[in-house]
């Protein structure tokens, strides 16, 4: 699935440093991997609404996608419909994608525990911010696609074409929401003046 690895994007240097290169993935091998994607495997779901976790998971069973919560915390609890499972060993179908919600630290801990599954997911994704690039080459060594620093949800928005924040698909990707003036839309958030 991945001719292009994760440490082919990485320049040397920390596997969690902040000052690692940006990481770069054609949008070819992200369209293919959110295609080919069928079930994801949410380590760190939430059922805390206000959580990205929670709205990412939400969107992509909005977009047909089997969305299996893992979270040891809510194990055997529902979260949108979905049970929550303690580790990925525990969930009773084959996996093929590990969407990682967890800090960078733990997922050297993730990636053992997804090496050890058979069949094995095919794709490990990292989440904003989350990135270890010695567990990415680990992962790639056994056949695994890796993907860091990056949010399947805003992927698959962008790539679909669906409307971004500012009405229109900018091609341009931020975290930051737009200041909301008189006259726009809340999106169901409460806000004080």
């Amino acid at each position: 699935m991945n001719d292009l690895t994760a440490s082919d994007q990485v320049a040397a240097g920390d596997a969690t440093s902040k000052d690692a290169a940006p990481l770069s993935y054609p949008d070819a091998l992200i369209q293919n991997i959110l295609s080919e994607t069928k079930t994801i495997a949410m380590v760190g779901a939430s059922a805390k609404e206000i959580r990205p976790s929670f709205f990412v998971l939400k969107y992509l069973l909005a977009k047909g996608f089997e969305v299996i919560p893992v979270n040891p915390g809510l194990a055997g609890k529902t979260i949108l419909g979905q049970t929550v499972y303690p580790d990925l060993k525990s969930i009773p179908v084959a996996i093929d994608m590990v969407d990682v919600f967890r800090g960078s630290d733990a997922v050297p801990g993730i990636v053992e525990e997804a090496l050890s599954l058979a069949p094995l997911p095919k794709v490990i994704w990292m989440q904003l911010t989350v990135r270890h690039d010695e567990a990415a080459a680990e992962a790639e060594a056994a056949g695994i696609t890796v993907i860091m620093d990056r949010c399947p949800k805003i992927e698959y928005a962008r790539l679909s074409g669906e409307i971004g924040w500012n009405g229109v698909n900018s091609r341009v990707l931020s975290s930051k929401k737009p200041k909301l003036g008189k006259g726009y839309q809340s999106f169901g958030l409460n806000t004080r003046r």
